[in-house]
Parts: structure tokens; sequence; C-alpha cells
């Protein structure tokens, strides 16, 4: 069991350290791909040791059910628990512990149930966006995209069924056809990277644990990202210049729920950014600091794990005898067990009751 509370400890510490560090090495924009990826690695690190922590409590309960010998840690708690939920510690004991266990059920399902309709609905908005845009507007074959009759320049792209790229006929007559261009590669690299799916699951995990600065900050810091990355793609092919101004003729757009558009996120940093280039040497620096981060938040669910396997291990070769080389220490004669890391159904063995064999066998 103390596996399990390490990695509860360690979730709780990467929930609440990781926004700093990934912030401070995200935020420019500089390795806005990578950037990603560590804040994604990082959302997985605490659901991953959330559920190892599950794992490896259920293991050492099924270790103590297949060891009747000696009552082990969940035979203890589960006794315990039975008295107080019997009312042996008294009435309002039993009340409060069947309304804990009530709430923590219901608290259990409320929230699985929520994320789940919270991404159904986000997925059902942008079908249905998508549906009403083809509806109203109609197909520019050489834009390959949907064209509505609205005099405000806006562009975005909705992933639908199919996917959508909706301008409006006033973006076509403010911009030039390069800086037109630059958007569409702008929103197309949305589409092709799936972008919508990252944010349904940021975004749904807010709605789910708002408290939870990890959550809050890895939407936010995400959502300006995958625009950085949408940025990138379209300066491949239209160049930084390009890219810049026609950003800054659309930072006036207004962001429309359930899409994704060009100017709709961070257009400020996303300016600076496109405005000075990172160096090359910048470059592998920011690759080099957002890499060390995101190993350091991986590890420790990885080592934990294999700790939890080695000393599980040593439990089986223990109860085998076969454990004495690296799960026991011997001291004048006698060996005394040591309560392997991830090992909690040991117990200190009583040396005065292991002399009686020991004296048997000097005679």
């Amino acid at each position: 069991m103390s596996v399990a509370v390490c990695l509860l400890l360690y979730g709780f510490t990467v929930a609440v350290l990781a926004p700093r560090v990934l912030c401070r090495f995200t935020r420019d924009g500089t390795a806005p791909r990578l950037g990603v990826v560590a804040w994604l690695i990082a959302i997985v690190s605490v659901g991953v040791s959330a559920v190892l922590a599950v794992l490896v409590f259920v293991a050492d309960g099924i270790r103590d059910l297949a060891n009747p010998g000696g009552p082990g840690v969940l035979d203890e708690c589960f006794l315990q628990l039975h008295d107080a939920a019997i009312g042996r510690y008294g009435g309002i004991v039993q009340v409060g512990l069947l309304a804990l266990t009530g709430a923590a059920a219901v608290a259990g399902s409320t929230l699985a149930y929520k994320l789940i309709r919270t991404l159904l609905h986000a997925r059902n908005t942008t079908y249905e966006h998508s549906r009403m845009a083809r509806i109203a507007g109609r197909h520019h074959g050489g834009l390959d995209a949907v064209v509505i009759d609205v005099d405000e320049p806006v562009a975005y792209c909705v992933a639908g069924s199919p996917p959508t790229i909706v301008v409006t006929e006033g973006i076509i007559a403010a911009l030039e056809d390069r800086h037109l261009l630059a958007v569409l590669a702008h929103e197309r690299a949305h589409l092709r990277g799936r972008h919508h799916l990252l944010l349904a699951l940021t975004r749904g995990l807010v709605s789910v644990f708002p408290h939870i600065a990890l959550f809050r900050t890895a939407a936010r810091e995400v959502a300006l990202l995958i625009e950085m990355c949408a940025d990138d793609a379209a300066a491949r092919t239209h160049g930084h210049r390009t890219v810049l101004e026609a950003l800054i003729a659309l930072s006036h757009g207004r962001e429309t729920a359930g899409v994704l558009g060009a100017a709709s996120v961070g257009v400020e940093a996303r300016i600076a950014r496109l405005a000075t280039p990172a160096d090359p040497a910048q470059r592998v620096r920011a690759r080099l600091h957002i890499s060390t981060a995101t190993a350091l938040v991986t590890i420790g669910p990885l080592v934990a794990a294999l700790l939890a396997a080695v000393g599980i291990a040593i439990c089986a070769d223990e109860e085998r005898g076969e454990g004495i080389a690296f799960g026991h220490h011997r001291t004048d004669g006698i060996s005394l067990a040591i309560t392997p890391f991830g090992c909690d159904e040991h117990r200190s063995i009583d040396a005065a009751k292991m002399l009686v064999p020991i004296e048997r066998r000097a005679r």
C-alpha cells in the first residue's frame, strides 16, 4: 500500500507544480508542438498515477485474501469499517460512514457522467455548426471552403462531418489573395492535426475538475499552443510575414463557440512570436527544457510501478522461502524480514519465537 500512497502523492504534486514549470518553458511558443505533448503527458501522468494507485491497492487486497494465515492490511481496514457500519462505534459514526460512502458513489458517478456529457455536447455542437454553415453558405471550389454572406471578416474551421472551413464575404473583400491563402492554410492545419479533439479533452476535464490547477492551465495553454502550431504550418508555405499580416488584419474577429478561428486565441502573443521568430539555438534550448520537464513528469509513475512489481515479486519469493538473499537481513544468526517498498503484509518477527528452532538446531 506504500506504493499506492506514493502514487497518489506524486499525482497531487504534479497537478500542483506542473502548471508553473510547464508554463515557464512552453508559453513563448518556441517549440509549440512539443509543448502540447508536454501538457498532455502531464495530464495523462496524473490520471495514470491514480489508476496505478487503485491497481496496487487491489493487488494488496488480493494478496491478503490469498494468504489467510494472518491479518493483512485490508483485513484490518475492512474489520474497522464493518464495525463502524454495524454501529459498534456509535450511531453517529455509523450514519456518517454510510453518508460518506453514498456521497462518494454519487460523486464518482456524477463526475464520469458529466465528463461524457461534456465531450458529447462538444461533438454535437461542432457537427451542428458545420451542418448549419453548409446550409447557410455556399461552397467555393477555388477556396475549398464554405462562404457565408456576412460583412464581418471571419475565418474558422469546424470539425463536423465532413470537416468544414468557413469564411465570410467580408474576409474575402478585406484580405489580399496571399493573406487569404495563408488563413486557409492555418485552418487546414487545425483539421489535419485534429486539434478539436485536444480542446474537447482539456475543456472537458476543466468542466469536471474545475479546481485542479493542472487542468485549468492546460486548457488555456494548449489552446494557445495549437494556434501557434497552425501558424507555423501556414508560415512554412506562405512565410512568416504573410501570416503575420493576415493575423493582424483578422485580430478584431470575435470568437465563435465550438470552432477554431485564425484570430480567436492569444493574438498578441502570436503576433509577437511571428514578428520575431526564434533562432535555432533558442529552439534547441526550448526543446531541451521541455523534454527534461516532461521526463521528470513521466518517470514518477514508471518508477513507482517498477517498485511495486519488484515488491510483489519479493513477497512471492519470500512466501516460497526464496527471498532470504534480497528480502532478509541476517543479524547474529537470526533472519529478520525487512518490508520491501510495495509490500505491506509483513509484520515484525518476534525474535524470541525464532530462538526456539535455532536452539534446537544447535543441540
